[in-house]
């Protein structure tokens, strides 16, 4: 069986040889060329290795690449120091047997950080290993809806993001962007575990979905988390541009809170303080939505 850490490198390997041109690499393009990207025999000569040696990490085989070997793929890929992280946790994992069993049990909330999303006066969420959402404050809810109606194994910012009934979010400036994001978040969550059943099933549903999803996610980006902007259109008060910034859960790998900030003093704090005084009844002031427990074998 091949080891789904090799599986899981062989893919981004082949990948990032992909955005790869010859001439970016000092390399004459020469003649007709079936791939757009790096050949594989190519990269390896870049890298000093043999080209069967290579192929065989590309397709998952029972390689086990040392730290030296992974340096030079590295500079031969032109790697950023995430993805060269990345390269290496994924090497290094595969080079150990498969865990027998992990811990695929329900995502919670610790109550320190409920208390903090409650304290929180922005929007602010809770989002699990997988972008499941677990918990929002009443500042999110006014701006992004309630999530309270959907079924648990639905909150997911993926889900949400590619679903066709919502297409008209697909036309906010920056969303394809913020998609990214999210999928590179997804990707390294998928390094940390390749074989969970809640990634596993998100992602074959959205690939059988979205044709979007499909091409962003063979882009084999990754984050462990991330930061940007984005513009919500809101009817009652118009559009708002804020900042979204993810900090790390204490003691839950891969769950952040993610914050949604406006500039102080500026038109767009004024418009959410706005949207939170008309949207203000319902859950009293500092209360917390529910923290939706997702468990991993949910679907």
């Amino acid at each position: 069986m091949t080891h789904p850490y090799a599986r899981e490198l062989g893919d981004f390997l082949r990948a990032r040889r992909g955005r790869l041109r010859p001439q970016d690499v000092g390399l004459e393009p020469g003649g007709r060329r079936r791939v757009t990207g790096l050949r594989r025999e190519e990269l390896a000569l870049l890298a000093g290795l043999s080209t069967d040696y290579y192929q065989r990490m590309e397709q998952g085989r029972e390689v086990r690449p040392s730290d030296p070997v992974l340096d030079a793929l590295a500079d031969a890929l032109g790697l950023d120091d995430e993805e060269r992280r990345h390269l290496f946790a994924l090497a290094r994992a595969a080079r150990r047997p498969v865990p027998v069993r992990a811990d695929h049990g329900p995502q919670e909330v610790p109550r320190g950080t409920l208390r903090l999303l409650g304290a929180l006066d922005t929007p602010a969420v809770v989002l699990g290993r997988h972008l499941d959402l677990l918990a929002w404050n009443p500042l999110a809810e006014a701006l992004l809806g309630s999530p309270a109606g959907l079924p648990p194994d639905r909150l997911n910012m993926l889900l949400l993001m590619f679903d066709d009934t919502l297409t008209g979010e697909r036309s906010c400036p920056g969303w394809e962007r913020q998609a990214m994001d999210y999928i590179s978040m997804m990707r390294s969550a998928v390094a940390a575990d390749p074989t969970h059943p809640r990634a596993d099933a998100l992602i074959g549903e959205l690939t059988l979905l979205s044709a979007e999803f499909r091409r962003l996610w063979a882009r084999h980006d990754v984050a462990s988390s991330v930061s940007g902007a984005k513009t919500f259109r809101v009817p009652e008060v118009g559009d708002i541009a804020l900042d979204w910034d993810t900090y790390p859960v204490p003691g839950r790998p891969g769950a952040v809170v993610l914050v949604y900030t406006a500039e102080p003093g500026s038109a767009d704090a004024e418009r959410l303080r706005l949207l939170a005084s008309l949207r203000a009844p319902g859950p009293a002031p500092g209360a917390v939505g529910p923290a939706a427990r997702v468990d991993a074998r949910s679907r």
